[in-house]
């Protein structure tokens, strides 16, 4: 078995490549998504916490 036909997946190539893609980009987006919302709420705590300091 050569590198091509392992990559050519046996005419398969382009849903198991595509799978892989589409995982990929689901993860990427997922810390993207994760790490906005921790910056939004580490940001409201912090106001939160400023708020309670001044009464």
């Amino acid at each position: 078995m050569s590198w091509s036909e392992f990559f050519a997946m046996k005419g398969y190539a382009l849903y198991v490549w595509g799978s892989y893609g589409v995982a990929l980009s689901i993860f990427v987006i997922e810390i993207a998504l994760v790490r906005h919302k921790r910056k939004i709420t580490l940001r409201q705590l912090r106001l939160m916490r400023d708020a309670g300091e001044e009464e």
